[in-house]
């Protein structure tokens, strides 16, 4: 099992979901406050593209 393998596996557990939906939301709130808000219909968009690319 390689490296991304490992990565992909330990994202998909419970705890590592809860991990990676963190620092999306996280990611989320300071792309938010850069913008001043102006593009958060755009960054809930990119944030969920992570969230199913990662986990789920």
């Amino acid at each position: 099992m390689g490296l991304m393998d490992q990565a992909k596996h330990a994202a998909s557990s419970d705890k590592g979901e809860q991990a990676t939906d963190k620092g999306i939301d996280k990611a989320e709130d300071v792309a938010s406050d850069k913008t001043g808000g102006k593009f958060d219909d755009k960054i809930d968009k990119a944030g969920d593209a992570a969230d199913t690319k990662i986990g789920d």
